[in-house]
Protein backbone atom coordinates (compact mmCIF):
# COMPACT_ATOMS: atom_id res chain seq x y z
CA UNK A 1 0.00 0.00 0.00
CA UNK A 2 2.81 2.36 0.51
CA UNK A 3 4.32 0.92 -2.41
CA UNK A 4 1.19 2.36 -4.50
CA UNK A 5 0.64 5.44 -2.47
CA UNK A 6 3.93 6.63 -3.35
CA UNK A 7 3.77 5.43 -7.02
CA UNK A 8 0.39 7.64 -6.77
CA UNK A 9 2.64 10.51 -5.52
CA UNK A 10 4.90 10.25 -8.20
CA UNK A 11 2.00 10.99 -10.89
CA UNK A 12 1.59 7.20 -12.09
CA UNK A 13 -1.24 6.57 -14.17
CA UNK A 14 -4.15 4.84 -12.52
CA UNK A 15 -3.21 1.43 -14.92
CA UNK A 16 0.35 0.89 -13.89
CA UNK A 17 -1.05 0.05 -10.17
CA UNK A 18 -2.43 -3.60 -9.27
CA UNK A 19 -6.07 -4.06 -10.02
CA UNK A 20 -8.24 -4.44 -7.10
CA UNK A 21 -9.09 -8.02 -6.40
CA UNK A 22 -12.91 -7.57 -5.17
CA UNK A 23 -15.44 -4.92 -7.12
CA UNK A 24 -15.80 -3.50 -3.35
CA UNK A 25 -12.09 -2.46 -3.21
CA UNK A 26 -12.64 -0.50 -6.07
CA UNK A 27 -12.30 3.18 -5.83
CA UNK A 28 -12.14 6.63 -8.20
CA UNK A 29 -8.90 6.46 -8.29
CA UNK A 30 -8.38 2.47 -8.95
CA UNK A 31 -11.64 0.98 -11.49
CA UNK A 32 -11.97 -1.78 -12.91
CA UNK A 33 -11.60 -1.05 -17.39
CA UNK A 34 -14.14 -2.79 -18.94
CA UNK A 35 -12.30 -5.40 -20.14
CA UNK A 36 -11.86 -6.50 -16.80
CA UNK A 37 -15.67 -6.00 -15.52
CA UNK A 38 -17.00 -7.78 -18.70
CA UNK A 39 -15.48 -11.54 -18.12
CA UNK A 40 -16.43 -10.84 -14.80
CA UNK A 41 -19.78 -10.73 -15.23
CA UNK A 42 -20.17 -13.32 -18.18
CA UNK A 43 -18.88 -15.53 -15.43
CA UNK A 44 -21.11 -14.68 -13.08
CA UNK A 45 -24.14 -14.90 -15.45
CA UNK A 46 -22.99 -18.46 -16.72
CA UNK A 47 -22.99 -19.85 -12.99
CA UNK A 48 -26.97 -19.59 -13.37
CA UNK A 49 -28.38 -22.26 -14.33
CA UNK A 50 -31.01 -22.59 -16.92
CA UNK A 51 -34.68 -21.39 -17.05
CA UNK A 52 -38.15 -22.50 -18.50
CA UNK A 53 -38.93 -19.32 -19.82
CA UNK A 54 -43.21 -17.68 -21.11
CA UNK A 55 -43.65 -14.79 -23.33
CA UNK A 56 -45.27 -13.79 -26.35
CA UNK A 57 -43.00 -14.39 -29.57
CA UNK A 58 -41.59 -11.13 -31.52
CA UNK A 59 -39.07 -10.70 -34.39
CA UNK A 60 -38.68 -13.98 -35.42
CA UNK A 61 -36.23 -13.79 -37.99
CA UNK A 62 -33.46 -16.76 -38.88
CA UNK A 63 -29.91 -16.08 -39.32
CA UNK A 64 -28.47 -19.61 -40.91
CA UNK A 65 -28.97 -22.23 -38.39
CA UNK A 66 -30.19 -19.96 -35.94
CA UNK A 67 -33.30 -17.89 -34.70
CA UNK A 68 -33.17 -14.27 -33.45
CA UNK A 69 -36.50 -13.71 -31.33
CA UNK A 70 -37.41 -11.33 -28.81
CA UNK A 71 -39.73 -12.47 -26.40
CA UNK A 72 -42.36 -10.29 -24.95
CA UNK A 73 -44.30 -10.34 -21.97
CA UNK A 74 -47.73 -9.70 -22.28
CA UNK A 75 -48.79 -8.10 -19.29
CA UNK A 76 -45.69 -5.62 -18.89
CA UNK A 77 -43.79 -3.83 -21.97
CA UNK A 78 -40.41 -6.30 -20.38
CA UNK A 79 -39.02 -8.41 -23.12
CA UNK A 80 -35.44 -10.81 -23.43
CA UNK A 81 -33.46 -11.30 -26.67
CA UNK A 82 -33.26 -15.01 -26.95
CA UNK A 83 -31.31 -17.58 -30.02
CA UNK A 84 -32.49 -20.63 -31.03
CA UNK A 85 -31.12 -23.43 -33.42
CA UNK A 86 -34.11 -23.51 -36.06
CA UNK A 87 -33.37 -27.41 -35.65
CA UNK A 88 -35.82 -26.74 -32.20
CA UNK A 89 -38.72 -25.45 -33.49
CA UNK A 90 -38.66 -26.97 -36.91
CA UNK A 91 -41.67 -29.07 -35.38
CA UNK A 92 -43.69 -26.05 -35.21
CA UNK A 93 -43.90 -25.39 -38.78
CA UNK A 94 -45.91 -22.12 -39.27
CA UNK A 95 -47.50 -21.41 -35.75
CA UNK A 96 -43.57 -20.61 -34.67
CA UNK A 97 -44.31 -16.87 -35.89
CA UNK A 98 -44.65 -13.55 -34.24
CA UNK A 99 -47.75 -13.62 -31.62
CA UNK A 100 -47.36 -16.86 -30.66
CA UNK A 101 -46.91 -17.86 -26.89
CA UNK A 102 -44.35 -20.43 -26.39
CA UNK A 103 -42.52 -21.64 -23.40
CA UNK A 104 -38.31 -21.72 -24.05
CA UNK A 105 -35.80 -24.12 -22.37
CA UNK A 106 -32.49 -20.86 -22.02
CA UNK A 107 -29.75 -20.13 -20.12
CA UNK A 108 -28.75 -16.79 -19.90
CA UNK A 109 -25.65 -15.15 -21.24
CA UNK A 110 -23.51 -12.15 -21.11
CA UNK A 111 -21.98 -10.92 -24.82
CA UNK A 112 -18.93 -9.59 -23.41
CA UNK A 113 -18.08 -7.34 -26.65
CA UNK A 114 -21.61 -5.48 -26.63
CA UNK A 115 -22.26 -5.64 -23.06
CA UNK A 116 -25.87 -7.04 -23.26
CA UNK A 117 -27.60 -10.20 -21.83
CA UNK A 118 -29.14 -12.60 -24.03
CA UNK A 119 -30.61 -15.85 -23.63
CA UNK A 120 -29.78 -18.91 -25.70
CA UNK A 121 -32.43 -21.76 -26.29
CA UNK A 122 -32.24 -25.18 -26.55
CA UNK A 123 -36.00 -26.29 -26.46
CA UNK A 124 -39.10 -24.70 -27.29
CA UNK A 125 -42.74 -25.39 -26.97
CA UNK A 126 -46.24 -23.74 -27.26
CA UNK A 127 -48.39 -22.91 -24.79
CA UNK A 128 -51.71 -24.90 -25.28
CA UNK A 129 -54.99 -23.80 -26.34
CA UNK A 130 -56.29 -25.97 -23.10
CA UNK A 131 -53.77 -24.43 -21.04
CA UNK A 132 -54.61 -20.72 -22.14
CA UNK A 133 -58.11 -21.06 -21.58
CA UNK A 134 -57.25 -22.21 -17.83
CA UNK A 135 -55.42 -18.82 -17.59
CA UNK A 136 -57.99 -16.96 -18.90
CA UNK A 137 -60.79 -18.84 -16.36
CA UNK A 138 -58.52 -18.47 -13.21
CA UNK A 139 -58.07 -14.38 -13.98
CA UNK A 140 -61.97 -14.35 -14.88
CA UNK A 141 -62.35 -15.87 -11.08
CA UNK A 142 -60.17 -13.14 -10.03
CA UNK A 143 -61.63 -10.22 -11.67
CA UNK A 144 -64.79 -11.05 -10.81
CA UNK A 145 -64.04 -11.58 -6.86
CA UNK A 146 -62.87 -8.04 -7.04
CA UNK A 147 -66.68 -7.51 -8.69
CA UNK A 148 -65.04 -5.54 -11.98
CA UNK A 149 -67.91 -7.72 -13.83
CA UNK A 150 -70.99 -6.91 -11.42
CA UNK A 151 -73.81 -5.30 -13.25
CA UNK A 152 -74.17 -2.47 -10.46
CA UNK A 153 -70.96 -1.06 -12.17
CA UNK A 154 -72.44 -1.01 -15.66
CA UNK A 155 -73.65 1.86 -16.30
CA UNK A 156 -76.19 3.42 -19.53
CA UNK A 157 -75.50 4.16 -22.71
CA UNK A 158 -76.31 8.59 -23.30
CA UNK A 159 -79.44 8.12 -25.80
CA UNK A 160 -77.79 10.45 -28.58
CA UNK A 161 -74.22 10.90 -28.11
CA UNK A 162 -72.76 13.91 -30.30
CA UNK A 163 -69.27 12.11 -30.10
CA UNK A 164 -68.22 8.64 -30.46
CA UNK A 165 -64.31 7.82 -29.08
CA UNK A 166 -64.00 4.31 -31.78
CA UNK A 167 -60.81 2.51 -30.92
CA UNK A 168 -60.36 -0.04 -33.93
CA UNK A 169 -57.65 -1.58 -36.32
CA UNK A 170 -55.27 0.44 -39.08
CA UNK A 171 -57.12 -1.18 -41.48
CA UNK A 172 -59.80 -3.65 -41.33
CA UNK A 173 -63.45 -3.41 -41.66
CA UNK A 174 -64.48 -2.95 -38.17
CA UNK A 175 -63.57 1.47 -38.67
CA UNK A 176 -66.44 1.10 -42.07
CA UNK A 177 -69.12 -0.69 -40.55
CA UNK A 178 -69.30 1.86 -37.24
CA UNK A 179 -69.07 4.95 -38.50
CA UNK A 180 -71.21 4.24 -41.83
CA UNK A 181 -74.10 2.16 -39.77
CA UNK A 182 -73.87 4.89 -37.45
CA UNK A 183 -73.79 7.81 -39.55
CA UNK A 184 -77.19 6.16 -42.02
CA UNK A 185 -78.94 5.94 -38.71
CA UNK A 186 -77.91 9.31 -37.20
CA UNK A 187 -75.63 11.86 -40.01
CA UNK A 188 -75.07 14.40 -37.40
CA UNK A 189 -72.97 11.70 -34.80
CA UNK A 190 -69.62 12.51 -34.90
CA UNK A 191 -66.14 10.49 -34.04
CA UNK A 192 -63.17 10.54 -32.43
CA UNK A 193 -61.09 7.70 -33.68
CA UNK A 194 -57.89 5.65 -32.45
CA UNK A 195 -56.50 3.36 -34.92
CA UNK A 196 -54.08 0.97 -33.17
CA UNK A 197 -52.87 -2.44 -33.55
CA UNK A 198 -55.47 -4.93 -32.26
CA UNK A 199 -53.17 -8.42 -32.71
CA UNK A 200 -49.85 -9.08 -31.95
CA UNK A 201 -47.55 -7.74 -29.01
CA UNK A 202 -48.29 -4.15 -29.38
CA UNK A 203 -51.93 -4.74 -29.17
CA UNK A 204 -52.41 -4.80 -25.44
CA UNK A 205 -50.11 -0.77 -24.44
CA UNK A 206 -51.89 0.81 -27.48
CA UNK A 207 -55.74 -0.35 -27.10
CA UNK A 208 -55.50 0.41 -23.39
CA UNK A 209 -53.56 3.62 -24.18
CA UNK A 210 -56.21 4.87 -26.90
CA UNK A 211 -59.08 4.08 -24.35
CA UNK A 212 -57.89 6.30 -21.90
CA UNK A 213 -57.24 8.69 -24.14
CA UNK A 214 -60.51 8.75 -25.18
CA UNK A 215 -61.61 8.37 -21.73
CA UNK A 216 -59.98 11.89 -20.69
CA UNK A 217 -61.37 13.70 -24.11
CA UNK A 218 -64.24 15.88 -22.29
CA UNK A 219 -66.08 15.69 -26.10
CA UNK A 220 -66.75 11.93 -26.09
CA UNK A 221 -69.75 10.00 -24.28
CA UNK A 222 -69.08 6.26 -25.57
CA UNK A 223 -66.06 4.76 -26.29
CA UNK A 224 -66.51 1.92 -28.76
CA UNK A 225 -63.34 -0.94 -28.89
CA UNK A 226 -64.46 -2.79 -31.69
CA UNK A 227 -62.92 -5.47 -34.07
CA UNK A 228 -63.66 -7.80 -36.77
CA UNK A 229 -63.10 -10.97 -35.04
CA UNK A 230 -60.69 -13.54 -35.68
CA UNK A 231 -59.06 -16.92 -34.13
CA UNK A 232 -59.08 -17.58 -30.80
CA UNK A 233 -54.98 -17.06 -30.59
CA UNK A 234 -55.57 -13.49 -32.54
CA UNK A 235 -58.50 -12.28 -29.38
CA UNK A 236 -55.73 -13.00 -26.69
CA UNK A 237 -54.92 -9.14 -26.17
CA UNK A 238 -58.92 -8.30 -25.23
CA UNK A 239 -58.28 -11.03 -22.16
CA UNK A 240 -55.46 -9.64 -21.16
CA UNK A 241 -55.23 -8.59 -17.61
CA UNK A 242 -53.05 -5.05 -18.18
CA UNK A 243 -56.08 -4.15 -20.64
CA UNK A 244 -59.60 -5.43 -19.04
CA UNK A 245 -58.19 -3.22 -15.98
CA UNK A 246 -57.82 -0.52 -18.20
CA UNK A 247 -61.36 -0.72 -19.52
CA UNK A 248 -62.84 -1.35 -16.14
CA UNK A 249 -60.82 2.00 -15.40
CA UNK A 250 -62.81 4.01 -18.37
CA UNK A 251 -65.05 6.24 -16.61
CA UNK A 252 -66.70 6.95 -19.99
CA UNK A 253 -69.29 4.04 -21.11
CA UNK A 254 -67.60 1.38 -22.87
CA UNK A 255 -68.76 -1.21 -25.15
CA UNK A 256 -66.89 -4.34 -26.45
CA UNK A 257 -67.22 -5.43 -29.85
CA UNK A 258 -64.93 -8.05 -30.77
CA UNK A 259 -67.33 -9.78 -33.25
CA UNK A 260 -66.85 -13.30 -31.57
CA UNK A 261 -69.44 -15.76 -31.16
CA UNK A 262 -67.91 -18.78 -30.18
CA UNK A 263 -66.23 -17.10 -26.77
CA UNK A 264 -66.36 -13.68 -24.79
CA UNK A 265 -63.18 -12.09 -24.35
CA UNK A 266 -62.77 -10.65 -20.72
CA UNK A 267 -63.72 -7.41 -22.03
CA UNK A 268 -66.87 -8.49 -23.00
CA UNK A 269 -67.56 -9.01 -19.59
CA UNK A 270 -65.93 -5.59 -18.19
CA UNK A 271 -67.88 -3.68 -20.69
CA UNK A 272 -70.83 -1.89 -19.82
CA UNK A 273 -72.31 -3.28 -22.96
CA UNK A 274 -71.17 -5.92 -25.35
CA UNK A 275 -71.94 -5.96 -28.48
CA UNK A 276 -71.61 -9.18 -31.15
CA UNK A 277 -70.51 -7.22 -33.99
CA UNK A 278 -69.07 -3.62 -34.65
CA UNK A 279 -72.38 -3.38 -37.03
CA UNK A 280 -74.48 -4.29 -34.06
CA UNK A 281 -72.41 -1.77 -31.76
CA UNK A 282 -73.52 0.87 -34.18
CA UNK A 283 -77.27 0.02 -33.71
CA UNK A 284 -76.38 -0.15 -29.91
CA UNK A 285 -74.89 3.39 -29.82
CA UNK A 286 -76.69 5.23 -32.08
CA UNK A 287 -80.40 5.50 -32.39
CA UNK A 288 -82.28 5.52 -36.15
CA UNK A 289 -83.85 8.56 -37.13
CA UNK A 290 -85.90 6.99 -39.36
CA UNK A 291 -87.10 4.63 -36.26
CA UNK A 292 -87.50 7.71 -34.03
CA UNK A 293 -88.87 9.62 -36.33
CA UNK A 294 -91.75 7.15 -36.92
CA UNK A 295 -91.88 6.81 -33.00
CA UNK A 296 -92.83 10.18 -32.75
CA UNK A 297 -95.65 10.11 -35.45
CA UNK A 298 -96.72 7.28 -33.62
CA UNK A 299 -96.48 8.58 -30.07
CA UNK A 300 -98.15 11.90 -31.73
CA UNK A 301 -101.23 10.21 -33.75
CA UNK A 302 -101.53 8.08 -30.14
CA UNK A 303 -101.48 11.36 -28.11
CA UNK A 304 -104.33 12.95 -30.40
CA UNK A 305 -106.36 10.02 -30.30
CA UNK A 306 -106.16 10.21 -26.73
CA UNK A 307 -106.97 13.78 -26.55
CA UNK A 308 -110.09 13.32 -28.94
CA UNK A 309 -111.21 10.36 -27.71
CA UNK A 310 -111.51 11.84 -23.74
CA UNK A 311 -112.99 15.45 -24.65
CA UNK A 312 -115.62 13.36 -26.54
CA UNK A 313 -116.34 11.62 -23.58
CA UNK A 314 -116.43 14.74 -22.01
CA UNK A 315 -118.21 16.15 -24.20
CA UNK A 316 -120.85 13.55 -23.74
CA UNK A 317 -121.10 13.20 -19.70
CA UNK A 318 -121.44 17.34 -20.38
CA UNK A 319 -124.78 16.82 -22.58
CA UNK A 320 -126.08 14.24 -20.42
CA UNK A 321 -125.79 16.60 -17.04
CA UNK A 322 -127.54 19.34 -18.97
CA UNK A 323 -130.41 17.13 -20.34
CA UNK A 324 -131.65 16.50 -16.83
CA UNK A 325 -134.01 18.68 -15.55
CA UNK A 326 -132.10 19.53 -12.60
CA UNK A 327 -130.03 21.86 -14.80
CA UNK A 328 -132.65 22.12 -17.43
CA UNK A 329 -134.83 24.29 -15.25
CA UNK A 330 -132.88 24.15 -11.93
CA UNK A 331 -135.42 26.84 -9.92
CA UNK A 332 -137.65 22.87 -9.67
CA UNK A 333 -134.88 22.45 -6.89
CA UNK A 334 -136.11 25.72 -5.30
CA UNK A 335 -140.12 25.31 -5.70
CA UNK A 336 -140.60 23.17 -2.78
CA UNK A 337 -138.48 25.23 -0.30
CA UNK A 338 -140.48 28.52 -1.78
CA UNK A 339 -143.46 26.70 -0.30
CA UNK A 340 -142.54 25.97 2.72
CA UNK A 341 -140.51 29.75 3.53
CA UNK A 342 -144.52 31.23 2.65
CA UNK A 343 -145.83 28.74 5.35
CA UNK A 344 -143.29 29.56 7.98
CA UNK A 345 -143.14 33.27 6.93
CA UNK A 346 -147.30 33.60 7.68
CA UNK A 347 -146.85 31.45 10.81
CA UNK A 348 -144.06 33.91 12.31
CA UNK A 349 -146.27 36.87 10.99
CA UNK A 350 -149.12 35.32 12.56
CA UNK A 351 -147.22 34.72 16.10
CA UNK A 352 -145.73 38.34 15.84
CA UNK A 353 -148.82 40.41 15.30
CA UNK A 354 -150.22 37.62 18.16
CA UNK A 355 -147.57 38.68 20.38
CA UNK A 356 -147.77 42.25 19.62
CA UNK A 357 -151.66 42.53 20.43
CA UNK A 358 -150.70 40.81 23.64
CA UNK A 359 -148.68 42.90 24.69
CA UNK A 360 -149.89 46.14 23.72
CA UNK A 361 -152.70 45.16 25.67
CA UNK A 362 -150.60 44.65 28.30
CA UNK A 363 -148.96 47.97 28.36
CA UNK A 364 -151.87 49.76 28.27
CA UNK A 365 -152.68 47.86 31.72
CA UNK A 366 -149.78 48.86 32.90
CA UNK A 367 -149.43 52.43 32.05
CA UNK A 368 -153.60 52.72 33.58
CA UNK A 369 -152.02 51.64 36.71
CA UNK A 370 -149.06 53.63 36.79
CA UNK A 371 -151.35 56.65 36.03
CA UNK A 372 -153.36 55.81 38.50
CA UNK A 373 -150.57 55.52 40.77
CA UNK A 374 -148.50 58.59 39.86
CA UNK A 375 -148.56 61.87 42.01
CA UNK A 376 -149.40 63.46 38.93
CA UNK A 377 -152.81 61.97 38.72
CA UNK A 378 -153.66 63.21 42.18
CA UNK A 379 -152.40 66.77 40.97
CA UNK A 380 -155.05 66.49 38.11
CA UNK A 381 -158.10 65.83 40.54
CA UNK A 382 -157.02 69.40 42.07
CA UNK A 383 -154.54 68.50 44.51
CA UNK A 384 -150.93 70.91 45.00
CA UNK A 385 -147.43 69.81 46.18
CA UNK A 386 -146.11 72.72 48.49
CA UNK A 387 -141.89 73.22 48.24
CA UNK A 388 -139.98 75.64 50.33
CA UNK A 389 -137.33 77.45 49.00
CA UNK A 390 -134.61 74.50 49.99
CA UNK A 391 -136.58 71.76 48.33
CA UNK A 392 -138.02 70.13 51.29
CA UNK A 393 -141.79 69.73 51.29
CA UNK A 394 -144.17 71.99 53.72
CA UNK A 395 -146.32 69.06 55.59
CA UNK A 396 -147.22 71.32 58.58
CA UNK A 397 -147.78 75.28 59.06
CA UNK A 398 -144.79 74.85 61.51
CA UNK A 399 -142.92 74.14 58.52
CA UNK A 400 -142.74 77.69 57.10
CA UNK A 401 -143.29 81.21 58.84
CA UNK A 402 -144.20 84.79 57.76
CA UNK A 403 -141.90 86.01 55.07
CA UNK A 404 -140.78 82.39 53.21
CA UNK A 405 -141.76 82.26 49.33
CA UNK A 406 -142.80 78.77 48.59
CA UNK A 407 -143.06 76.98 45.25
CA UNK A 408 -146.17 75.43 44.57
CA UNK A 409 -146.55 72.56 41.94
CA UNK A 410 -150.00 71.53 40.27
CA UNK A 411 -151.14 69.40 37.29
CA UNK A 412 -150.62 72.38 35.34
CA UNK A 413 -147.21 73.71 35.71
CA UNK A 414 -145.94 75.20 39.39
CA UNK A 415 -146.15 79.02 40.97
CA UNK A 416 -144.05 81.10 43.51
CA UNK A 417 -146.35 82.17 47.06
CA UNK A 418 -145.59 83.78 50.00
CA UNK A 419 -146.57 83.00 53.37
CA UNK A 420 -148.23 86.13 55.09
CA UNK A 421 -149.21 84.93 58.44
Amino acid sequence: MHDETSALAAGAPPAALPLPLKAADTTPERPWPVRHLAPKVADYVARMPPVWVEGQLLNVRRWNSLLFLTLRDTDLDMSISVTLPAVAAMSLGDRFADGAHVVVHARPQYQVKKGSLGFAADRVRLVGLGELLARIEQLKGVLAAEGLFDDARKRALPFLPGVVGLVCAQQGDAEHDVVSNARARWPAVQFEIRRVTVQGPSAVPEVSAAIAELDADPRVEVVVVARGGGSFEDLLPFSNETLVRAAAACRTPLVSAIGHHMDSPLLDLVADLRASTPTDAAKRVVPDVTEERARLVQARTRTRAAVQHRLAREESTLAHLRSRPVLARPETLVDPHVDVLRRLTARGRAVVDAAVALAATETARLAGQVRALSPAATLERGYAVVQRADGVVVRSPDDVTAGDRLRVRVAAGELTAEVTT
